[in-house]
């Protein structure tokens, strides 16, 4: 068991609330941005697309990089401790953005709401886990979940709004009543916990060979578009990468107190959880990414009537979620995530298809939506608990932070393999080269059901709460 103060009057549904409505900020700015970043471009005329591109790039480099750091940390000092620092950091650096006068200051203050984010998502999580009994974990986890699904749903319309109304610097001020609001519920109602068996300090430099390995992983990716695939300089940063994080992993097997327990993995749920999490998320960026592009670019329609017709699917989710959490506390995640995959990459064989560079919305494209969007509550909401279902409570906040990390990379890389497959668009090739995204989100459904066949067939509820994850070395 943990250690925790409970907290006097506030139930775990009310501290789902309040890290949810958190999460929900962090996940809402990640969507806004994408709409506004072309207003951002505008309003520093003399620098060049790929200068400002890190105001989102770097922003993605330093989440993933220290999302896992984070996490552990979040068990050893405290979740809410962090939750709350993670607030104040991300909060604080959306005001700094907003009247950030230079892409220089603008990347670095996106680097700094990187790092709240960091601190703040694994927390939030880690405190709905730690105060949920296990036969509810499942639903709990699947409404945190679908805050994700309800921000991809808003996301477009309120990006657009703000921006044709007051432009970008709105996006960022956006977050600050709610991350006050946010603050004060937490301070008062949401209860500490943190670690039972209190250990010394994580490896600080296997944190800082972890955090330079990702970060160089992440550069690779996401500039991969522009240095190509097969140069020298994509493959020498992702070799340098690879080389870093061997080093790390060879350090903390013989560190007594490592960054990260490497250990985690030998649990077979968090290991084909976490294969099933990086699949399905590479799937689901692309769709969304090349969504967008396709209603702007083919179909012509504005970024505000896009952000409309791409609400329906994410409502689903936000509808169905909470329902599936429920069902997958009986049944367990794999007679979900399974069937899941396989109705999502039926959506994208119906893309295939019926879709056509004519727009017909309510013909074509919505009932693919529909269907994905089924597909998408059945899978996502239930990846992350699938996951930590059979870790000790003591590793709550590392096992969802190395989940979220591993769907941060799955996210970088859906949108580097989006640029990739498109390539060069014409009138001519336009729909041939969407229909390449349309057999990769295919792919990525096929993946996640034939990884969580490895899932555990029983319930979370009739799962036994490990003391300890079985060692890599031992694992079946």
């Amino acid at each position: 068991m943990t250690s925790a103060t409970p907290a006097r009057t506030t139930g775990p549904w009310a501290v789902l609330g309040i890290a949810s409505l958190a999460a929900f900020m962090v996940f809402l700015d990640t969507q806004v941005l994408f709409v506004a970043f072309e207003d951002i471009r505008a309003s520093f005329p003399g620098v060049s697309f790929a200068t400002m591109s890190w105001t989102l790039s770097a922003y993605t480099i330093a989440l993933a990089a220290a999302l896992v750091p984070a996490g552990r940390l979040a068990d050893r000092f405290g979740r809410k401790r962090t939750f709350l620092v993670g607030l104040v950091a991300f909060t604080l650096a959306s005001a700094l953005c907003a009247v950030a006068t230079s892409p220089a200051l603008l990347v670095g203050f996106r680097v700094l709401q990187a790092l709240g984010a960091a601190a703040l998502v694994p927390a939030s999580l880690a405190v709905v886990l730690s105060v949920f009994p296990a036969e509810k974990v499942p639903a709990a986890v699947a409404i945190w979940g679908a805050i994700a699904a309800l921000a991809a749903a808003v996301g477009p319309t309120v990006g657009g709004l703000l921006v044709d109304g007051w432009g970008w610097r709105s996006v960022f001020l956006l977050n600050l009543p709610v991350g006050l609001v946010a603050f004060a519920l937490a301070w008062r109602r949401v209860p500490e916990s943190r670690e039972a068996r209190v250990s010394r300090f994580p490896d600080p430099l296997g944190i800082a060979l972890l955090a330079g390995a990702l970060s160089l992983l992440a550069l690779g990716i996401v500039q991969s578009d522009q240095w190509h695939w097969g140069s020298a300089r994509t493959l020498g940063v992702l070799a340098a990468g690879l080389v870093v994080l061997t080093v790390f992993v060879v350090r903390t097997l013989d560190h007594p107190h490592p960054a990260l327990d490497l250990s985690l993995f030998g649990a077979r749920s968090f290991r084909w959880a976490n294969i099933a999490t990086a699949a399905f998320t590479i799937g689901f960026t692309a769709m969304f990414f090349a969504q967008v592009l396709f209603l702007t670019q083919v179909w012509g329609y504005g970024i505000v009537r896009t952000g409309l017709v791409m609400m329906p699917g994410p409502i689903v989710v936000m509808v169905l979620a909470p329902y599936f959490g429920r069902l997958a506390g009986r049944v367990g995640q794999r007679s979900l995530l399974v069937p899941g995959g396989l109705v999502y990459a039926a959506s994208s064989l119906w893309l295939l298809a019926v879709m056509d560079t004519e727009p017909s919305w309510a013909a074509h494209l919505l009932p693919g939506t529909l269907l994905g969007g089924l597909g998408v509550a059945m899978v996502i909401p239930h990846l992350t608990s699938a996951a930590v279902q059979g870790l000790p409570p003591d590793q709550f906040g590392a096992g969802s932070a190395v989940n979220q990390a591993i769907r941060q990379f799955g996210a970088t890389f859906g949108v580097a393999l989006t640029v990739a497959l498109l390539g060069t668009v014409t009138p001519a090739n336009v729909l041939g080269h969407f229909q390449r995204v349309w057999w990769l989100l295919v792919v990525c459904g096929v993946l996640t059901s034939l990884a969580s066949l490895a899932l555990p067939r029983r319930p979370v509820s009739a799962l036994p709460v490990l003391d300890e994850p079985t060692p890599i070395g031992e694992a079946a």
